[in-house]
């Protein structure tokens, strides 16, 4: 290797290596520390329970900060949880008739209780109806309510940014010193090999962009001197919840007995079974609520995959119809299209012969018959449209088309579940996807299908659901800005 270049390259390393090195002590030095538990206490404190559960997983906002939050408001009043059988999973919220004061509700409060009023049906909502069927849908308010966590502990003093703005500072001016060498040792090169377009500049610029970037994305949170006392008082709380056998086994309608215990216990993760059924990710898309009718059910779905005519149109299978008669066709009429047993006196290479043609006759029969089935049945696929009226349960992608080198991969299909009423169960349809956008999990549409190919072929929306008046809501709302600290 020419020496020069070996100069150059050990310049540029060891100055993204300097950075790299100092960015690495940085992240390891503002780690959140792991504070020692207070004694086992069962006096609960003025936080609540998300803000525990951001203090005891290290400052870290988990899916118990949801999961607590609504168990308080339970315990508060502002829901009801009720189960009416032996399994917690049929435990069903209702809204009060009289609700208490919402005044003192914090943001992340007031989010989670307009979830819950937003999806309920005169008042009732199924507790496991809670999740979502899009993700993007759950990415946007999980991280609204994340950061709505976040700045109510920064404004008590319990949480600070990893990376203040000394630290995103010196990590930025760190950064121009190695794009300055980056760049130095680019432009040595370009000079040396007499290029016309000396890359030192350029060099220069892309490294500052990209380590800037990478400084001021923030890992996370942080501890503070009152956050570290607050959460060893609450670990010791923790270690008082699990000192019970029973409170592990709690379900979600025992709120009514511990009250507030059981929120700040799914905060703290001393509560198994409740947390187990309390769930606001992504839904089963295989057994879905649906409303429609005025009552809460569940409707079990299969989405077809392997048979080739699910969601094809018509054309395309009576293409593929006449392709199948026509080589069973030829294949019968080369090899004479009757299955002979191979004689009594022919010897093993004969044997052979015969029952691979035969193989090949009877396979023929099959491929001939497979078309005149396809054939017959799209040709009454045409006829048999009709209109089904329902509600949306479940959309997803199902096929894509290959694009560019560069280019992602562009839907072209999509799964449709639309509860009718008639049936606890259901089969997706194929939905194209110039209309997939129309349509919501929760609203009413009619469709125009075919029933034996389960393609979509019109659609309407006759009415908006819960899901789509929640979901633009939560895009019309802005980020809220954790102050800085």
């Amino acid at each position: 290797m020419d020496r020069r270049l070996l100069f150059d390259v050990a310049v540029g390393a060891v100055a993204l290596g300097a950075w790299f090195l100092v960015y690495g002590i940085v992240r390891v030095s503002t780690r959140p520390s792991r504070p020692v538990p207070a004694p086992a206490t069962p006096e609960l404190g003025a936080e609540p329970p998300a803000l525990v559960s951001l203090l005891v997983n290290r400052w870290s906002v988990t899916e118990d900060a949801v999961e607590s939050t609504l168990l308080d408001l339970a315990a508060r009043g502002h829901v009801e949880l009720r189960q009416p059988g032996d399994d917690p999973m049929q435990t069903t919220l209702h809204l009060p008739p009289t609700p208490p004061d919402e005044g003192r509700l914090r943001p992340y409060e007031r989010r989670v209780l307009d979830r819950v009023r937003g999806l309920a049906v005169n008042g009732v909502l199924p507790l496991t109806a809670l999740t979502f069927r899009d993700p993007t849908q759950a990415r946007a308010w999980n991280r609204r309510l994340r950061a709505q966590v976040v700045a109510d502990a920064r404004a008590a003093g319990l949480s600070r940014r990893r990376f203040g703005p000394a630290v995103t500072t010196l990590l930025v001016a760190l950064a121009v010193v190695a794009a300055v060498g980056v760049g130095l040792a680019a432009l040595h090169y370009g000079i040396w090999h007499g290029t016309e377009d000396n890359p030192g500049l350029a060099a220069g610029f892309i490294t500052f962009a990209a380590l800037a970037t990478i400084a001021g994305v923030s890992p996370g949170e942080r501890d503070t001197e009152l956050g570290r006392q607050t959460a060893a008082r609450w670990l010791g709380v923790r270690d008082w919840l699990r000192g019970h056998e029973q409170f592990n086994e709690l379900p979600p309608a025992s709120v009514a007995i511990w009250d507030r215990y059981l929120g700040y216990g799914a905060a703290v993760g001393a509560t198994r079974l409740t947390s187990a059924v309390l769930d606001l990710g992504m839904g089963d898309r295989t057994l879905v609520w649906s409303s429609y009718g005025g009552t809460w059910h569940r409707v079990r779905v299969r989405y077809p995959r392997l048979l080739p005519r699910y969601g094809r149109t018509v054309p395309r299978l009576l293409l593929s119809a006449v392709i199948s008669i026509a080589v069973g066709a030829f294949l019968l009429h080369v090899l004479g299209g009757a299955v002979d047993l191979p004689p009594a006196t022919a010897d093993r290479a004969e044997r052979a012969v015969t029952l691979v043609v035969d193989g090949v006759v009877v396979l023929a029969v099959l491929v001939l018959a497979s078309g005149v089935y396809t054939l017959v049945r799209g040709l009454t696929d045409l006829v048999t449209e009709r209109s089904i009226t329902g509600e949306v349960l479940w959309v997803q992608v199902w096929r894509t088309s290959a694009q560019g080198e560069n280019e992602p991969a562009r839907p072209w299909l999509h799964y449709l579940a639309v509860d009718d009423g008639t049936d606890e169960r259901t089969t997706a349809w194929g939905l194209p996807s110039r209309w997939a956008e129309s349509c919501h999990d929760g609203d009413t549409v009619t469709i125009r299908v075919r029933p034996w190919s389960r393609r979509v072929v019109g659609l309407s929306v006759i009415g908006h659901g819960r899901s789509r008046r929640l979901a633009e809501s939560a895009v019309a709302e802005p980020d809220p800005m954790p102050p800085a600290g």
